[in-house]
């Protein structure tokens, strides 16, 4: 199983202005953590994109690229792009980039996005928001496996007429191309017909629910005939590594403020402490205590999944950089090693 860590670039309010706080920071902490994550060994590092003044990531794979200057052997990823509002050929153009300067270590994760600041900002009608998902990812998946001209027609994007995308990526031009998803049969169908990995992001209730969501996924893709022993499922989890049970008890307070922002926007209760404990459990779908606690239950997801992936995202609410560097020395030096034992890889 691969271990890697996942962020989004939150974004905390300063407590004195009310305003988050300084975006160029953020992005350069978040390059050094991705280096640390490299220099212990993790295997991959996920960034999603958001539109939000919350968030200070909107291009992962800008920022990925830097990260491929000062990393050697860590996946870079996004988790996820919003291929909806995206355009499939800049996409697979500036991952392939990516791809290049990293010595192929790069990876696409897609999805439909479970915010919407990006169709009205590059211009689409959320009413079509399942169809332009469809039809993108058609044009992605075409490009991805052509290395000769590409021909492709659609309705909501114009046709493509013998057309050579490049730079080609490494490894034949192919990249590898994750369906990142929240939890609807639709969607976990479409990754199991079209033969591609699957990630989950479980960041709530009980993982244990999701358990027939994977079984559906695996048994589609064995009956659309895709190899067994290709099949890969990841799952994207809020995840957090301290020292002790007091660390993991302070860092409620920043995942509750972001909680909480989030909430107003969606009509949620405020976040409460008893809500953070429950997920904190060996049933919940919070990863986030000292490294026995978060190994436990990355075997316990090995178990219930045989999942080939974890992502734990690590910075829900924007912690100190001294706090995350410290998470992912825990999660690098102490849980990876546990779980790979444990595991005999």
């Amino acid at each position: 199983m691969e271990l890697g860590i996942g962020m989004f670039g939150d974004l905390a309010n300063d407590r004195q202005t009310g305003k988050p706080r300084s975006a160029e920071t953020k992005l350069r902490e978040i390059i050094e953590q991705i280096k640390l994550a490299d220099e212990i060994g993790l295997d991959v590092f996920g960034l999603g994109e958001h539109h939000r003044p919350d968030y200070a990531v909107s291009s992962p794979e800008i920022v990925l690229a830097a990260a491929a200057s000062v990393t050697k052997n860590i996946k870079l990823m996004s988790t996820v792009t919003v291929l909806s509002s995206a355009e499939p050929v800049k996409v697979y153009q500036d991952f392939a980039t990516l791809d290049l300067l990293s010595g192929g270590r790069a990876e696409i994760g897609v999805g439909r996005g479970s915010f919407i600041e990006s169709f009205p900002l590059f211009g689409y009608d959320l009413k079509h928001y399942n169809q332009l998902f469809e039809e993108k990812l058609d044009l992605l998946l075409k490009i991805n496996n052509s290395n000769g001209p590409v021909s492709w027609s659609g309705q909501l994007r114009a046709p493509l007429v013998n057309q050579t995308v490049l730079p080609r990526a490494s490894r034949d031009g192919k990249l590898p191309v994750w369906i990142a998803v929240g939890g609807t049969p639709e969607s976990v169908l479409r990754a199991a017909r079209l033969g591609l990995p699957l990630i989950i992001a479980i960041i709530g209730g009980m993982p244990a629910q999701f358990q027939p969501l994977v079984e559906f996924y695996k048994q589609e893709y064995i009956s659309h005939g895709h190899p067994a022993e290709e099949m890969q499922i990841g799952i994207h989890s809020h995840s957090f590594l301290s020292e002790n049970e007091a660390g993991a008890s302070e860092y409620f307070d920043n995942y509750a403020e972001q909680m909480n922002r989030i909430g107003a926007s969606r009509g949620w209760a405020p976040y409460t402490r008893v809500q953070y404990n429950g997920g904190r459990s060996k049933q919940g779908a919070l990863f986030i205590g000292d490294a026995s606690a978060v190994t436990d239950k990355i075997l316990y997801m090995h178990e219930l999944f045989g999942i080939t992936r974890f992502i734990g995202h690590m910075d829900v609410g924007d912690p100190s950089h001294k706090n995350m560097m410290r998470s992912i020395e825990l999660f690098g030096t102490q849980v990876a090693p546990a779980v790979r034992k444990a595991l005999g890889n």
